[in-house]
């Protein structure tokens, strides 16, 4: 339990917790920080701080102290991929991505402990591509002193039978086959802008592109680009447009040709309604087929930009998933693109 004392006369006591300062557009952070001795000189500081009295504490067995509890629950919360970022500070520690990859949160598992009421822990949106060192969750107790009791509970939730709450999967590093379609590229009317698209795309996640092929729009000459991309050691494999409804957009029907299974086409996601999935069993594999549409030539971030971190964390891309993406999955074409930092995708 903790009493209080006024804070005049609290001179050579010791402070059981950070005491936080704030003050507007300049600072805001540790004033006094846990284990500080009183002295006089501090008095007037800490009444200027709002503390009239402080706090001393008299833990007892069912007790338990804000910084042990958040030691305790970063530990449980943290899975692979993710470390813990030192001491608590005003109480709260950071769990940040131990190195670059995808980031995973039990959504559900984050729900049952916060609703606990006594801890909290707040994330970044799972599925999102993060940086070794990024910060991606903090969690705290909420009381200064809680119930020891209810933080076992909230370890227990968040250590979700030894998986932890939140993980950063690594993402693999793909050898990608380019197959860009369409008569007007292949015939040389046009100059092709996919490819040094794809290739930024993909370069951001660690990934190569080892074969480029152009195809017209012929059903079996886009099979056989697949086919020669594959034969190259391509262990993914990226196609571009004809996925739209004109008589002459034929790239699925290619990639159902070239042998792809569990083909998913179309999306609730914009830009991107008319993304294609697939998997193409080639020597004991399954190799992630993605179709493109014209949209991304057009757009700056399309359903391609969710899609690619998730098959390069290895996740497996069926209807399910994708209808589970139109909550989020409208663009706001914003003039200043900031993806990932906004609402698409989330």
């Amino acid at each position: 339990m903790a009493k209080t004392v006024p804070v005049a006369e609290a001179v050579g006591m010791v402070l059981p917790h950070d005491i936080t300062e704030i003050r507007k557009g300049e600072f805001k952070g540790r004033a006094f920080r846990k284990g500080h001795i009183v002295r006089p000189e501090d008095v007037e500081h800490l009444k200027r701080l709002g503390k009239e009295h402080i706090y001393i504490l008299e833990l007892g067995p069912a007790d338990i102290h804000e910084d042990e509890a958040a030691r305790l629950l970063a530990a449980a919360l943290a899975g692979a991929g993710i470390e813990v970022g030192g001491e608590p500070v005003e109480g709260k520690i950071n769990l940040c991505a131990a190195h670059d990859g995808l980031l995973q949160v039990d959504q559900e598992a984050l729900y049952r402990f916060n609703l606990l009421g006594e801890v909290m822990c707040a994330t970044r949106h799972g599925k999102t591509p993060v940086k070794k060192g990024q910060q991606v969750a903090a969690t705290r107790l909420i009381p200064l002193v809680g119930n020891r009791q209810i933080v076992e509970e909230a370890v227990a939730l968040a250590g979700n039978q030894g998986r932890g709450t939140v993980r950063v999967e690594a993402l693999r590093t793909a050898r990608a086959g380019l197959v860009i379609t369409g008569n007007e590229v292949f015939h040389g009317r046009i100059k092709d802008a996919f490819e040094p698209i794809l290739r930024e795309k993909l370069a951001t996640l660690d990934s190569a592109v080892i074969m480029v092929r152009k195809a017209p729009d012929d059903t079996a000459k886009i099979a056989t680009a697949i086919d020669e991309c594959l034969a190259a050691g391509a262990d993914l494999i990226v196609t571009s447009g004809g996925m739209s409804v004109d008589p002459d957009d034929v790239t699925r029907e290619g990639i159902a040709r070239a042998g792809a299974q569990e083909i998913t086409y179309g999306t609730p996601v914009l830009p991107g309604a008319m993304f294609l999935v697939g998997y193409l069993p080639y020597q004991g594999q399954e190799i992630p087929v993605l179709g493109l549409p014209a949209c991304g030539m057009f757009h700056r971030t399309t359903v391609f930009d969710l899609i690619l971190p998730r098959i390069l964390a290895g996740e497996k891309i069926d209807r399910q998933t994708l209808a589970r993406m139109g909550h989020g999955g409208l663009c706001l074409n914003c003039k200043h693109c900031q993806y990932p930092v906004c609402p698409f995708g989330k």
